[in-house]
């Protein structure tokens, strides 16, 4: 198939495309710098430059590659996040879900593209009410703390948008936290989370029951990968077999990377330090199922649980 990837140069994107290609499949990678250009043909795929928020530049890329399909992976997640005002972090992101999206499913449908698959997230929008594990007809927060509330908006949009476009097989990836190469959970010296871990500046807050659902970066691509190829439209949880409570995770990760084990704060400190979006993540947020994925995708992650991809897959 001919195969169009917004985002081709993000974590994800350099896991994808060689999977894709290495699958037969001929990849036109977008990026919006020059500078990037090498690294997406290295990749194996046609590169072409195209600002994801200029409608009329996504149009020219689109009708040029004349894909089949197209990946909508882009994000803008660069510095270190303010958790007291993640929205302010997530701004740009958040452009690129509703404008970006609005803007690749605009040049899709002149082009004739028959499916559409793109990026969203499954880490802290579901409801937290209920059980501690969520499917993909569980609804999203109704109700999200102050300081996410523009991102949620953000991720409803782009989910709304792709699932409700009839012209077109629209799938939405849910994925969990990403962990492994490229990612803030890993071995890199610029690896954000994990430097926090090593700093002892991630800590656990109150109880640590909020659950997180984590998948590395290669499966994560693979399910792509799997989606593409053979999935029908729709939404995906992808995240791997074990979704885990704060309190569980933060220590391996933190014995992963060699760090002394982290510091425990009272919710009430916790919310003075960082604020009421990060106290709702380690406290009351739920996880997702990986069932459909894995039934209707035929996808099965090489690393089934965080335990061992943060002893394994973390470089």
């Amino acid at each position: 198939m001919k195969i169009f990837v917004a985002g081709a140069t993000g974590a994800l994107g350099k896991q994808l495309v060689p999977q894709l290609v290495a699958n037969g499949h001929e990849v036109v990678g977008m990026t919006r710098s020059e500078s990037k250009v090498d690294q997406v043909r290295s990749l194996g795929a046609r590169p072409v430059v195209a600002d994801a928020l200029n409608p009329d530049a996504v149009a020219q890329a689109v009708a040029q590659a004349e894909p089949e399909v197209i990946v909508h992976q882009l994000t803008a997640l660069s510095g270190s996040v303010d958790m007291r005002h993640p929205d302010r972090f997530f701004e740009v992101t958040n452009r690129l879900r509703t404008e970006g999206t609005d803007h690749l499913l605009a040049a899709a449908r002149a082009v004739g593209t028959r499916g559409f698959v793109a990026q969203s997230f499954a880490g802290w929008p579901f409801a937290r009410t209920g059980g501690p594990v969520k499917t993909e007809t569980d609804p999203l927060d109704a109700n999200p703390p102050k300081g996410i509330q523009e991102t949620l908006a953000a991720i409803r949009h782009l989910e709304n948008a792709v699932t409700s476009a009839d012209w077109v097989e629209g799938i939405v990836l849910r994925y969990g936290g990403f962990y492994g190469p490229g990612t803030s959970v890993s071995s890199d010296s610029g690896a954000e989370i994990s430097n926090g871990i090593r700093k002892r500046k991630f800590p656990i807050v109150g109880d640590g029951g909020g659950v997180w659902s984590f998948v590395h970066i290669v499966d994560a691509a693979s399910a792509t990968v799997a989606a593409i190829e053979r999935g029908k439209p729709g939404i995906y949880n992808v995240v791997d077999d074990e979704p885990a409570p704060v309190r569980d995770w933060i220590p391996a990760l933190a014995n992963a990377l060699g760090a002394k084990p982290p510091r425990r704060l009272p919710r009430w400190l916790g919310r003075l330090a960082a604020g009421e979006a990060a106290t709702v993540m380690m406290t009351e947020i739920r996880g997702a199922s990986n069932a459909k994925a894995k039934r209707e995708l035929g996808w099965e992650p090489r690393y089934p649980s965080w335990r061992q991809g943060f002893a394994h897959g973390l470089g």
